[in-house]
Protein backbone atom coordinates (compact mmCIF):
# COMPACT_ATOMS: atom_id res chain seq x y z
CA UNK A 1 0.00 0.00 0.00
CA UNK A 2 1.33 3.72 -0.85
CA UNK A 3 1.29 5.42 2.03
CA UNK A 4 0.32 9.31 2.27
CA UNK A 5 0.66 9.31 6.42
CA UNK A 6 2.05 7.03 8.98
CA UNK A 7 0.89 7.09 12.59
CA UNK A 8 2.71 5.46 14.55
CA UNK A 9 2.39 4.14 18.72
CA UNK A 10 0.80 7.41 18.51
CA UNK A 11 -0.18 8.39 22.18
CA UNK A 12 -2.16 12.04 23.15
CA UNK A 13 -3.73 12.97 26.34
CA UNK A 14 -5.59 15.65 27.99
CA UNK A 15 -3.71 16.14 30.97
CA UNK A 16 -4.30 12.94 32.95
CA UNK A 17 -6.90 11.64 30.33
CA UNK A 18 -5.65 9.37 27.64
CA UNK A 19 -7.31 10.23 24.71
CA UNK A 20 -5.46 8.13 22.45
CA UNK A 21 -3.73 4.60 22.98
CA UNK A 22 -0.30 4.12 21.02
CA UNK A 23 -2.18 3.70 17.69
CA UNK A 24 -0.49 2.30 14.65
CA UNK A 25 -2.39 3.35 11.27
CA UNK A 26 -1.21 3.72 7.91
CA UNK A 27 -3.58 5.87 5.64
CA UNK A 28 -3.48 4.97 1.77
CA UNK A 29 -2.58 7.47 -1.06
CA UNK A 30 -4.86 8.90 -3.19
CA UNK A 31 -8.01 7.04 -1.22
CA UNK A 32 -10.41 8.02 1.08
CA UNK A 33 -10.29 6.94 4.21
CA UNK A 34 -13.00 7.22 7.20
CA UNK A 35 -12.48 7.20 11.28
CA UNK A 36 -16.11 6.12 12.61
CA UNK A 37 -17.09 5.25 15.95
CA UNK A 38 -18.54 5.98 19.22
CA UNK A 39 -18.78 9.84 20.46
CA UNK A 40 -15.24 10.15 22.86
CA UNK A 41 -13.69 7.40 20.60
CA UNK A 42 -10.97 10.02 20.11
CA UNK A 43 -11.42 10.51 16.43
CA UNK A 44 -11.18 14.35 16.57
CA UNK A 45 -7.89 14.00 18.46
CA UNK A 46 -6.43 11.63 15.82
CA UNK A 47 -7.75 13.78 12.93
CA UNK A 48 -5.92 17.06 14.67
CA UNK A 49 -2.75 15.15 15.59
CA UNK A 50 -2.35 14.26 12.06
CA UNK A 51 -1.74 17.86 11.46
CA UNK A 52 -0.02 18.56 14.87
CA UNK A 53 -2.25 20.21 15.98
CA UNK A 54 -1.97 18.10 19.19
CA UNK A 55 1.50 17.50 20.78
CA UNK A 56 1.76 13.80 21.20
CA UNK A 57 2.84 11.99 24.86
CA UNK A 58 5.02 9.46 22.73
CA UNK A 59 5.11 7.98 18.86
CA UNK A 60 5.11 10.20 16.09
CA UNK A 61 2.70 11.16 12.72
CA UNK A 62 4.74 10.63 9.32
CA UNK A 63 4.22 12.29 6.46
CA UNK A 64 5.58 9.64 3.91
CA UNK A 65 8.79 8.66 5.37
CA UNK A 66 9.60 12.15 7.29
CA UNK A 67 8.39 12.85 10.81
CA UNK A 68 6.25 15.32 10.72
CA UNK A 69 7.58 17.34 13.61
CA UNK A 70 10.41 18.30 11.69
CA UNK A 71 8.52 20.12 9.66
CA UNK A 72 8.06 23.79 9.99
CA UNK A 73 4.11 25.25 10.23
CA UNK A 74 4.05 26.77 6.64
CA UNK A 75 5.70 23.65 5.06
CA UNK A 76 2.98 21.34 6.56
CA UNK A 77 0.63 23.49 5.67
CA UNK A 78 1.34 22.87 2.22
CA UNK A 79 0.86 19.22 2.19
CA UNK A 80 -1.96 18.62 4.76
CA UNK A 81 -5.34 21.04 4.70
CA UNK A 82 -7.52 20.76 7.95
CA UNK A 83 -11.04 21.42 8.45
CA UNK A 84 -12.11 21.12 11.83
CA UNK A 85 -15.89 20.84 13.27
CA UNK A 86 -18.01 23.80 13.45
CA UNK A 87 -15.43 26.55 11.59
CA UNK A 88 -16.47 30.43 12.33
CA UNK A 89 -15.41 33.27 10.72
CA UNK A 90 -16.67 37.05 10.55
CA UNK A 91 -20.50 37.22 8.82
CA UNK A 92 -19.19 40.42 7.08
CA UNK A 93 -16.80 38.62 5.46
CA UNK A 94 -17.40 37.38 1.68
CA UNK A 95 -17.03 34.28 0.45
CA UNK A 96 -13.59 35.13 -1.60
CA UNK A 97 -11.82 36.68 1.48
CA UNK A 98 -12.43 33.81 3.20
CA UNK A 99 -11.07 30.93 0.63
CA UNK A 100 -8.08 33.60 0.13
CA UNK A 101 -7.38 32.35 3.73
CA UNK A 102 -6.30 29.17 2.08
CA UNK A 103 -3.30 30.74 0.53
CA UNK A 104 -1.36 31.67 3.66
CA UNK A 105 1.02 28.95 3.63
CA UNK A 106 1.91 29.56 -0.04
CA UNK A 107 3.04 32.99 0.53
CA UNK A 108 5.89 35.08 2.44
CA UNK A 109 6.94 38.80 3.21
CA UNK A 110 8.60 38.93 0.03
CA UNK A 111 5.82 37.74 -2.35
CA UNK A 112 2.11 38.15 -0.16
CA UNK A 113 0.24 37.52 -3.70
CA UNK A 114 1.09 36.37 -6.85
CA UNK A 115 -0.75 34.97 -9.58
CA UNK A 116 -0.89 31.41 -8.95
CA UNK A 117 -2.59 32.65 -5.47
CA UNK A 118 -5.43 33.71 -7.81
CA UNK A 119 -5.65 31.01 -10.11
CA UNK A 120 -5.57 28.45 -7.11
CA UNK A 121 -8.56 30.78 -5.39
CA UNK A 122 -10.78 30.68 -8.95
CA UNK A 123 -9.82 26.94 -9.10
CA UNK A 124 -10.82 26.33 -5.49
CA UNK A 125 -14.40 28.16 -5.77
CA UNK A 126 -15.15 26.86 -9.50
CA UNK A 127 -14.32 23.24 -8.10
CA UNK A 128 -16.38 23.23 -5.21
CA UNK A 129 -19.24 25.43 -7.50
CA UNK A 130 -19.02 28.71 -5.57
CA UNK A 131 -17.90 31.01 -8.16
CA UNK A 132 -21.05 32.38 -8.21
CA UNK A 133 -20.71 33.53 -4.43
CA UNK A 134 -17.37 35.61 -4.29
CA UNK A 135 -19.12 38.79 -2.77
CA UNK A 136 -21.47 37.13 -0.87
CA UNK A 137 -21.41 37.40 2.84
CA UNK A 138 -20.75 35.02 4.61
CA UNK A 139 -24.07 35.34 6.83
CA UNK A 140 -26.23 35.32 4.30
CA UNK A 141 -25.31 31.76 2.91
CA UNK A 142 -27.09 28.61 3.84
CA UNK A 143 -25.81 25.86 5.54
CA UNK A 144 -24.80 23.80 2.38
CA UNK A 145 -23.26 26.75 0.40
CA UNK A 146 -21.34 27.74 3.42
CA UNK A 147 -19.92 24.45 3.79
CA UNK A 148 -19.10 24.47 0.37
CA UNK A 149 -17.08 27.63 0.86
CA UNK A 150 -14.81 25.94 3.79
CA UNK A 151 -13.93 23.47 1.57
CA UNK A 152 -13.14 25.54 -1.28
CA UNK A 153 -10.21 27.60 1.43
CA UNK A 154 -9.09 23.98 2.31
CA UNK A 155 -8.97 23.31 -2.06
CA UNK A 156 -7.18 26.95 -1.87
CA UNK A 157 -4.44 25.45 -0.32
CA UNK A 158 -3.51 23.03 -2.55
CA UNK A 159 -2.84 19.82 -0.31
CA UNK A 160 -2.54 16.86 -1.49
CA UNK A 161 -3.84 15.47 2.03
CA UNK A 162 -7.52 16.46 3.17
CA UNK A 163 -8.39 15.87 6.38
CA UNK A 164 -12.43 16.84 7.14
CA UNK A 165 -13.61 16.20 10.69
CA UNK A 166 -17.92 16.33 10.27
CA UNK A 167 -18.02 17.91 7.40
CA UNK A 168 -21.78 17.21 6.89
CA UNK A 169 -22.70 17.60 10.76
CA UNK A 170 -25.80 19.79 11.10
CA UNK A 171 -26.59 19.70 7.31
CA UNK A 172 -29.58 18.58 6.08
CA UNK A 173 -30.25 14.79 4.19
CA UNK A 174 -29.68 16.11 0.62
CA UNK A 175 -26.80 18.52 1.57
CA UNK A 176 -24.71 16.14 3.54
CA UNK A 177 -25.48 13.82 0.20
CA UNK A 178 -24.33 16.95 -2.28
CA UNK A 179 -21.02 17.79 0.02
CA UNK A 180 -20.19 14.06 0.55
CA UNK A 181 -20.21 13.87 -3.33
CA UNK A 182 -18.36 16.59 -3.78
CA UNK A 183 -15.50 15.51 -1.78
CA UNK A 184 -15.84 11.93 -3.80
CA UNK A 185 -15.14 13.64 -6.87
CA UNK A 186 -12.70 15.66 -5.46
CA UNK A 187 -10.37 12.27 -4.90
CA UNK A 188 -11.29 11.25 -7.64
CA UNK A 189 -10.94 13.56 -9.94
CA UNK A 190 -7.88 15.05 -8.28
CA UNK A 191 -6.46 12.38 -7.03
CA UNK A 192 -6.52 14.12 -3.22
CA UNK A 193 -5.94 11.63 -0.03
CA UNK A 194 -9.01 12.21 2.01
CA UNK A 195 -8.99 11.40 5.66
CA UNK A 196 -12.88 12.31 7.10
CA UNK A 197 -14.55 12.34 10.39
CA UNK A 198 -18.26 10.83 10.11
CA UNK A 199 -20.54 9.72 12.73
CA UNK A 200 -23.12 8.34 10.01
CA UNK A 201 -22.36 4.72 9.37
CA UNK A 202 -24.16 4.29 6.54
CA UNK A 203 -22.51 7.51 4.91
CA UNK A 204 -19.09 6.14 6.11
CA UNK A 205 -19.83 2.93 4.35
CA UNK A 206 -20.96 4.36 1.37
CA UNK A 207 -18.28 6.91 0.64
CA UNK A 208 -15.08 5.49 2.14
CA UNK A 209 -12.52 3.17 0.36
CA UNK A 210 -11.44 2.16 3.63
CA UNK A 211 -12.44 2.49 6.92
CA UNK A 212 -11.27 2.64 10.77
CA UNK A 213 -13.11 2.12 13.57
CA UNK A 214 -11.89 3.24 16.48
CA UNK A 215 -13.30 2.82 20.75
CA UNK A 216 -11.74 3.94 23.65
CA UNK A 217 -8.79 6.15 22.13
CA UNK A 218 -7.39 2.81 20.65
CA UNK A 219 -8.11 1.40 16.38
CA UNK A 220 -9.79 -1.67 16.91
CA UNK A 221 -10.51 -2.68 13.08
CA UNK A 222 -9.67 -1.57 9.66
CA UNK A 223 -10.38 -2.44 6.41
CA UNK A 224 -12.89 -2.14 3.37
CA UNK A 225 -16.28 -1.19 4.21
CA UNK A 226 -17.66 -5.00 2.93
CA UNK A 227 -15.00 -6.41 5.70
CA UNK A 228 -15.76 -4.23 8.46
CA UNK A 229 -19.59 -3.37 8.35
CA UNK A 230 -20.78 -7.07 10.12
CA UNK A 231 -23.46 -7.17 12.56
CA UNK A 232 -21.20 -8.17 15.54
CA UNK A 233 -18.34 -5.63 14.70
CA UNK A 234 -20.75 -2.80 14.80
CA UNK A 235 -22.30 -4.33 18.29
CA UNK A 236 -19.04 -4.52 19.66
CA UNK A 237 -17.77 -0.94 18.83
CA UNK A 238 -20.90 0.86 19.06
CA UNK A 239 -23.36 -1.15 21.37
CA UNK A 240 -26.26 -1.30 19.03
CA UNK A 241 -27.74 -4.42 17.39
CA UNK A 242 -28.31 -4.33 13.76
CA UNK A 243 -28.81 -6.35 10.44
CA UNK A 244 -26.16 -5.28 7.70
CA UNK A 245 -27.34 -6.00 4.42
CA UNK A 246 -26.69 -4.50 1.15
CA UNK A 247 -27.63 -0.92 -0.52
CA UNK A 248 -29.52 -2.40 -3.53
CA UNK A 249 -28.91 1.14 -5.42
CA UNK A 250 -24.58 1.64 -4.05
CA UNK A 251 -24.14 -1.82 -3.39
CA UNK A 252 -22.49 -0.73 -0.38
CA UNK A 253 -23.38 -2.25 3.11
CA UNK A 254 -26.17 -0.52 4.70
CA UNK A 255 -26.59 -0.88 8.65
CA UNK A 256 -30.03 -1.56 10.08
CA UNK A 257 -30.13 0.04 13.86
CA UNK A 258 -32.46 -2.13 15.83
CA UNK A 259 -31.95 -1.65 19.66
CA UNK A 260 -29.06 -0.24 22.05
CA UNK A 261 -27.30 -3.45 23.34
CA UNK A 262 -24.48 -1.54 25.58
CA UNK A 263 -24.32 -2.68 29.22
CA UNK A 264 -25.25 0.65 30.12
CA UNK A 265 -28.00 1.60 28.31
CA UNK A 266 -29.51 -2.15 29.29
CA UNK A 267 -28.46 -0.64 33.39
CA UNK A 268 -30.33 2.24 33.14
CA UNK A 269 -33.51 0.68 30.95
CA UNK A 270 -33.72 -1.48 33.86
CA UNK A 271 -33.62 1.10 36.87
CA UNK A 272 -36.57 2.94 35.20
CA UNK A 273 -38.71 0.01 35.31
Amino acid sequence: MDKAITVAALTVAYGAATALSAIDLEIPKGKVTVLAGPNGCGKSTLLRAIRRLHQPKSGEVRLGDLPISGLKEKELARHIGLLAQNPSAPDDMTVEELVRLGRYPHQSMLQPWSTADGEAIQAAMFGTGVSHLSDRRLGSLSGGQLQRVWIAMVLAQETDIICLDEPVNHLDMAHQIDCLDLVRRLNQEHGRTVVLVLHDLNLAARYADRLVFLKGGSVVAEGAPVELMSEQLIEDVFGISCRVITDPVHERPLCIPIRNSSPRFRAEQATQL
